[in-house]
């Protein structure tokens, strides 16, 4: 079989690399039967007609302009693995046209939902800091310890946001016998209530929950739509889990909070990443750090090769996409979250 028999796809996966997201055998499967084409993601339209013309998937999401995906007759699909969708393409174009966007963002939903779990634990027990304290010979012993220590088990959890993250979130609580409130506004209730979760409004998710786990997508209508005046409506005490994207918050103001004493915090994600050695979080008391790494498994990333694979088989025999998630024509030029910088 020669490279011309064989379907052309167009690899620009950055910030990924092909060895990041596929497994030895799966990326020896995907060279076995596609011609691959390494690409800079920025200079896609300086390939030649030859390739273009030819290409029939694109894994990545490269800026492209309509003139570029003119030159582009054969494209079915472009298969987003960094997992944001960014404005950077003419969607309209690519839906009249019907080719696919896909993502596979949801291979983060469970490593991201686990580590959110350990996140509120540590803070209800006051895990990290009675650890300082260990190491540091200060630690308190039995009930002095647990001054401000609450059970998961029984509690009042408020979610924002119920896309894959939520979902998988929900998953790992479901042993807590908590009550468990989301607010979703692009989601009918019976979908909540089918997923066992109580559909509330903002106001008492953030008023009624001992934690608040935060998993939505920013996008152009909720940059910073959490800030003073949300933090201060929380009950004193409750735990704020950031593990989407820091734009939903006005971070400021969630340091603000936690250094008043009035809520407790983690966050996996930040305003900028990475984050400046000086910056005054790093030093904030009641702050649970972490270096956006919630979701960097690499089981999860070789999981995005695998669904890539399946999905471009489905795609060659006439048949849609199954395993990544579609982007949808009514929200997805909305949406505005970040790429990551580093894996």
């Amino acid at each position: 079989m020669t490279n011309t028999e064989r379907p052309l796809a167009i690899s620009a996966p950055e910030p990924r690399t092909l060895d990041l997201i596929f497994s030895d055998k799966a990326r020896a499967e995907l060279h076995a039967k596609y011609e691959i084409v390494e690409a800079d993601s920025e200079n896609i339209a300086g390939l030649g007609d030859d390739i273009l013309g030819r290409a029939r998937y694109i894994i990545g999401q490269p800026p492209l302009s309509a003139d570029t995906l003119g030159r582009m007759p054969a494209l079915r699909s472009i298969l987003n693995v960094e997992s944001n969708l960014l404005n950077n393409m003419p969607y309209e174009v690519l839906f009249q046209r019907g080719i696919h966007v896909v993502t596979t963002g949801q291979v983060f939903a469970e490593p991201v939902a686990e580590i959110g779990l350990g996140f509120a634990l540590a803070l209800a027990r006051g895990i990290v800091d009675a650890d300082v304290a260990f190491r540091q010979g200060n630690e308190l012993w039995g009930g002095e310890g647990n001054a401000s220590a609450r059970l998961l088990a029984g509690s009042e959890i408020g979610i924002v946001g119920f896309g894959d993250l939520g979902k998988a979130l929900r998953r790992v609580l479901s042993g807590f016998r908590a009550r468990i409130r989301v607010f979703d506004p692009w989601l009918p209730q019976s979908i909540l209530e089918e997923n066992g979760v109580e559909p509330a409004s903002m106001e008492d998710v953030l008023t009624k929950s001992d934690f608040v786990f935060v998993v939505a997508a920013v996008t152009s209508e909720n940059r910073g739509f959490l800030g003073a005046e949300a933090f201060a409506s929380m009950r004193r005490g409750a735990a704020f889990i950031l593990l989407s994207r820091a734009d939903v918050v006005d971070f400021d103001a969630l340091m603000a909070a936690v250094s008043s004493g009035h809520i407790v915090a983690a966050s996996d994600v930040y305003p900028e990443e990475p984050l400046p050695s000086d910056h005054p979080v790093r030093s904030l008391r009641g702050f649970i750090r972490s270096a956006h790494r919630a979701g960097a498994l690499d089981s999860a990333f070789k999981k995005m090769g695998d669904m890539v694979l399946e999905d471009m088989d489905l795609m060659d025999r006439g048949l849609p996409p199954m395993r990544c998630k579609r982007a949808e024509r009514e929200t997805v030029s909305r949406m505005r979250s970040k790429p990551v910088a580093v894996n």
